[in-house]
């Protein structure tokens, strides 16, 4: 079970990358999207729920085995926080590729209240919730480019 746990907390291996593992992590969160971005709104909306439970779950496992908070490895926080970021928003490349870069942008600088939810969430939850916040500030950025029309869709 801990090799099974290790798998999908590190995005089946991602998170060990030496730079940059949070952006592998993302990358492992957009092919997943690409799973699941024909799904309808409700099953998208039920799909993501149902996985930051899981994940909240999978990350608090993490965190036992690796004896520390929030180690920099476990990346399914970021799968989580990038489905978020596009949900509800039409697929197309340009959609996709501007809600990695804005959920990277979130992830990284941590605006109000996204730290403090890291550090007051216990366990998993505080390794999911900034990702989750960071994932809901890039998502309404995407939908305001989407309702001003900036880039086609």
């Amino acid at each position: 079970m801990k090799r099974f746990i290790l798998l999908l907390a590190t995005g089946f291996g991602a998170g060990s990358f030496p730079k940059a593992p949070g952006t592998a992590g993302t990358v492992v969160g957009l092919l997943f999207y690409l799973l699941l971005k024909d799904l309808t709104i409700t099953a998208y909306a039920v799909t993501i729920f149902t996985f930051l439970f899981f994940a909240a779950w999978v990350a608090t496992e993490a965190e036992g085995y690796f004896g520390k908070k929030d180690p920099q490895s476990v990346v399914i926080d970021e799968v989580a926080g990038f489905l978020v970021t596009m949900a509800f928003v039409p697929f197309s490349w340009v959609n996709a590729l501007i809600g990695f870069l804005l959920f990277r942008l979130f992830d990284i600088w941590k605006p109000f209240p996204c730290r403090s939810i890291e550090r007051r969430a216990p366990a998993g939850w505080g390794v999911v919730g900034d990702d989750l916040m960071a994932g809901i500030y890039a998502n309404g950025v995407l939908q305001l480019i989407w309702l001003v029309g900036l880039f086609p869709i």
